[in-house]
Formats: structure tokens, sequence, C-alpha cells
């Protein structure tokens, strides 16, 4: 017969952090004190793995989590206030994409393919931003971002006068966004942390769209060296079509979209292996089509095709079920 500690061990193993810490709780250990920390780290491995960008490196209501491990989440945090610091995500986004690996692959080990689908959905809304990071200095933080797109001859986030012609291809929310993100870093933290909700992304289409549809471009393109637009340009459309892709477009089939189904992993592997022959035709794609060990073959070799520098899963989740396993025994 399995112990209590032999069943909350094989938990955290399936990284059921929820789980774990309602069993303990209940007191199916001892409270003597001992347990105390398991908790706290359950509390932080949830977050993370739910994905809980905004609340990332804060202090847990559980228990104390180790400085180690709160530091490395804070490097996908999204700021929640205009001057705060770290930039966390704001700065690059290289952190975010290699924990957005872990979980999609735990996820899919788990077989939470709702939850699998909703990251895939959040790494295809933000993949421009990341492909725009060699060539900003950083990951689209509105409090620098102005000095790459604002000046003489740029279109972006200037409104389009009545009865003029239409010469921005960006739409009328993705115009408004990129407006927003020039001056909200001067806004007090409630308008920042809507901006954040509401536009941001838009913003990360918005630029994706100057460097790969664009078919009168401003000096947000125009300014820069032809072999740095050449390039910029190919990781945005091969992120544009990741995100057009058939496994992206999975989300309107589950209840994180539009529908009441949740795809199966059958319906999950279908629909990559569908997009990686799409994205396999590109230039910077090729990688995509190599076999590989994660659960999605060739998805890391995507994010690091779109991002220039190569990415793989984190281990940060890997290391909470590590600590935890310890405690247990």
């Amino acid at each position: 017969m399995e112990t209590a500690r032999e069943v909350l061990t094989a938990l955290a193993r399936r990284y059921a952090f929820g789980d774990l810490e309602a069993l303990m709780g209940q007191g199916t250990l001892a409270a003597d004190g001992s347990t105390a920390p398991v908790a706290a780290l359950c509390a932080f491995g949830q977050r993370v793995l739910d994905l809980d960008a905004e609340d990332f490196g804060m202090p847990e209501e559980a228990g104390e989590v180790p400085r180690d491990l709160l530091d490395r989440a804070r490097a996908s945090r999204m700021p929640q206030a205009p001057r705060e610091h770290p930039r966390g995500a704001l700065a690059s986004l290289r952190p975010a994409y290699s924990l957005l690996l872990e979980v999609i692959a735990i996820r899919w080990h788990r077989r939470d393919m709702a939850a699998l689908v909703a990251a895939v959905h959040i790494a295809g809304e933000y993949l421009p931003l990341l492909a725009w990071e060699p060539v900003l200095g950083h990951a689209g933080d509105p409090a620098l971002i102005g000095a790459a797109v604002r000046g003489e001859g740029s279109r972006f986030g200037v409104p389009v006068e009545p009865g003029s012609a239409r010469v921005c291809d960006h739409t009328r929310p993705e115009r408004s966004a990129c407006e927003r993100t020039l001056r909200v870093a001067k806004e007090p933290p409630s308008g920042w942390r809507a901006y954040l909700d509401r536009q941001h992304s838009q913003v990360a289409a918005a630029l994706g769209d100057c460097a790969a549809r664009c078919r009168t471009p401003c000096t947000v393109m125009t300014r820069l060296d032809g072999l740095v637009r050449a390039d910029l340009g190919d990781r945005c459309r091969l992120a544009a079509d990741f995100a057009d892709g058939a496994l992206v477009k999975l989300r309107h089939a589950a209840p994180v979209g539009h529908g009441f189904g949740v795809p199966s992993p059958e319906e999950v592997q279908a629909a990559w292996a569908r997009a990686r022959r799409s994205l396999a035709r590109h230039p910077l794609g090729k990688s995509v089509a190599d076999d590989d060990s994660y659960p999605l073959p060739g998805l890391p070799a995507l994010f690091s095709a779109v991002a220039a520098a190569e990415l793989r899963p984190d281990t940060l989740l890997h290391d909470v079920t590590e600590r935890i396993t310890s405690t247990l025994a």
C-alpha cells in the first residue's frame, strides 16, 4: 500500500501542485511545521504553471519561496507599474518563451489539451515582439519604444484624418493600441495594467504587420539597415504564419475560445503536423521540420528562429518539483 508521502511525491512529479497543496492542507501529513515549505512551493509552482505572469516572483501567502526560484520567475514577469524594475518580460521575452516551452511540454504529458492550446495561443500573440527584440534592444517596452517608431515619416499610432486615403495597413484597434503605447508609461499603474491586459498584444500584432505585411512602409521600417530589415521581415513572416496556423486555430474549438470542445492529443498532433509542413517552406523555418525529443517536435526550433537566438525549454517547474520531493523525503 502506498504511503501518504509516496502519493504526494507522485503528485509532485505530475506537476499537480494544486492537488498536492490541497491534500496537505487537509492534514495528509502531520502538521509539525515541516511541510510549510512544500505548501509555498506548491502555490508558487501552480502560479507559474498557470502562466499568471503579472504575479510571477511575488511572495506567496502559503509561505516563503526560495529567492533563486522567485528571481527566475521574475524574468518572465509583466511589470505592473510603469516604472517598476526589473522590467522582466518587457526587457526580454526569451525567458518567457523558454518557460512557455516547459509549460507546453508539461501540459502535453498531463494531457491538459485546453491549457496547452491556451499556452500556444499566448505564444502566437507575442511572437512578433520576440522577433523585434534584437532590433529594438528590448521586448516592446512602452517606456522605450518611442525612439524606434516616432519621427518624421512615421505612421505608427498616428490617427487617420477623416476623408484621407488610408496608407497604413494597421486596423483601427491596432492604431489605437500603438498610440496608447507611446504615452502609457506616463499613466498611473491602473492605466498601465489596463493597457497590458487589452492592448499590448495588439501592439505586437501591429509591429509584426509593419515588418511582414505592410504594402507602404513608413520610417518605422525604412530607417532600418537593409539587411536588418530583410531579416526582421523573414522572422515576422514566420511568426505570422505560426499564429495563423492550424495549431493556434485549435483555440477556437476549446473552452478558452468560442466553442465548448477540447481537442484530443491526436488532434493537437495532427494540427501541429499541418502547421510544420507549412512553416518548413520558409527559409528560416526549415529546422521546424527536424525531429527532436520535444512533445511538439520543432516548436523550440521555431521560437529560436523567430528570436534569432537558441531557446530551450526552461527547467523552473522541474526544479520546483525537485525541491518538493526532496523536502517530502
